[in-house]
């Protein structure tokens, strides 16, 4: 199918490149330690994962629904690592369809972060969506750090890691 918007199919693009070390990360990540945290003020391993299992979902709720309530919004749970992979990929598969189907004057349309009902944010859905893909790597990155700290093997993502040497 051809895409409707020069920026989703940008968006999409990029999406689909980082994708694929992501869920090599996701892959790894033990239900056992889902738990660990590296420093009291720091978050899980598993709410980390999920967190980076979930980003891809928010640009497709952007799209599609226009707002997200921190205060109501309802986080997925995974009981092990196939369940985190399954929703990252369901989550994927989700933002690639509203990419695809999205139009730019959808793009120009208003977003609302809310809290509890309470705006906290209004911006387009394009400024938005254009910071997800780096907000992901971010996360993505930190959990790489957990990775290592916690002797997980750290996929080779942009090039070889030093327990992926042979992956480029």
């Amino acid at each position: 199918m051809e895409n409707k918007s020069i920026f989703g199919a940008e968006v999409l693009k990029e999406l689909e490149v980082e994708a694929t070390a992501t869920r090599k990360c996701l892959e790894v990540i033990p239900e056992n330690l889902f738990d660990w945290k590296p420093h009291e003020r720091s978050m899980s391993l598993g709410d980390l994962s999920l967190l980076v299992a979930e980003m891809p979902k928010w640009i497709q709720v952007m799209i599609e629904e226009s707002e997200v309530d921190f205060g109501t919004y309802e986080h997925f749970r995974a009981k092990d690592t196939a369940e985190l992979v399954k929703h990252f990929d369901e989550n994927l598969e989700g933002a690639k369809n509203a990419l695809q189907n999205v139009s730019d004057e959808t793009f120009d349309e208003p977003f609302h972060l809310k809290n509890n009902g309470q705006i906290v944010l209004i911006a387009s859905k394009k400024d938005q969506i254009s910071d997800i893909v780096n907000h992901l790597v971010h996360h993505r990155g930190q959990l790489t750090v957990f990775m290592r700290l916690k002797d997980i093997p750290v996929p080779s993502i942009y090039g070889p890691s030093a327990d992926d040497p042979g992956s480029f």
